[in-house]
């Protein structure tokens, strides 16, 4: 089966956008890390595919498989790629997009300047339903990594995340301890573990280390995240302009109970066909 794919990135963050609408697709977890693969496939972060709504009130569905093949809940740089790509393939016109994932629901507003704002949702901090094994909800825990405590916000934005916040990103911890954290048994199907350094009450400076990836160049429900924790500790305000080692991102969230918005670019890299078959 040969299969036509575009090749996007958000701020370095790069991925395999499928239209499921106008091909045929029926692609196993083995056929998704080919795919993935950059010495082997095409090469990406994530693979995303583009489907008809499951459900009224919805434009597409949107389904998500990181580099290992496994099937996730969220991606905000994801995002903001499939809403350009459905515009640029003439599978709609529309400014304003609702698409529903495995995890959420998701507004995505293409912008004037074509940079795009995604409304993330509102962020879910109760442990069940992260999911995470604690016994009571708190604002920050302690995880025992190997004989070291780390202390993190823990929340769901449709998919789970881990942050702690971080003297100086460069020297954090990330490829020690991102693993670790990534797969702790109090995390039943892993997290996001992000590090993110307080710059000023509107500036932050964030890595994360994906699940089912490692470190990319920039996590958009990560920088989401990272400005939550940041704000529940009481370092930050609403309006939090977010470096990644990809580029920025401009996050806004009023607080709990209240959605979180991230805007930023999307762009199309190149576009091809491949042969499944032969993979």
């Amino acid at each position: 089966m040969r299969l036509q794919f575009t090749k996007m990135q958000g701020l370095g963050n790069d991925f395999i956008v499928l239209d499921g609408i106008t091909q045929k697709l029926n692609i196993s977890a083995q056929q998704a890390r080919r795919l993935a693969d950059r010495k082997h496939g095409v090469g990406c972060d994530q693979i995303l595919m583009v489907e008809a709504p499951r459900q009224p009130g919805f434009d597409f569905g949107f389904r998500i498989f990181n580099a290992d093949g496994g099937e996730v809940e969220q991606c905000g740089n994801g995002a903001r790629c499939f809403a350009i790509f459905v515009r640029d393939r003439g599978l709609t016109d529309k400014n304003e997009i609702r698409v529903q994932t495995r995890g959420s629901c998701m507004t995505l507003c293409v912008q004037p300047d074509n940079t795009v704002m995604v409304d993330m949702g509102v962020p879910v901090f109760e442990p069940a339903s992260i999911p995470f094994i604690a016994g009571k909800q708190k604002d920050f825990y302690q995880i025992e990594l190997n004989g070291d405590t780390v202390n993190v916000t823990v929340l769901s934005l449709g998919n789970p995340h881990a942050v702690q916040i971080v003297d100086d990103i460069d020297a954090a911890p990330l490829s020690e301890q991102g693993p670790k954290i990534e797969s702790h048994q109090r995390f039943p199907n892993r997290v996001n573990a992000g590090f993110v350094q307080i710059v000023d009450r509107h500036r932050a400076r964030v890595r994360v280390y994906e699940r089912g990836v490692g470190e990319t160049l920039a996590c958009g429900s990560g920088a989401c995240a990272a400005v939550i924790a940041g704000k529940t500790s009481g370092l930050l305000d609403d309006q939090v302009e977010v470096s990644l080692r990809g580029g920025d991102l401009s996050v806004r969230w009023a607080g709990p109970g209240q959605p979180v918005f991230m805007t930023g670019a999307a762009n199309k890299v190149f576009e091809g066909e491949i042969d499944l078959e032969k993979m």
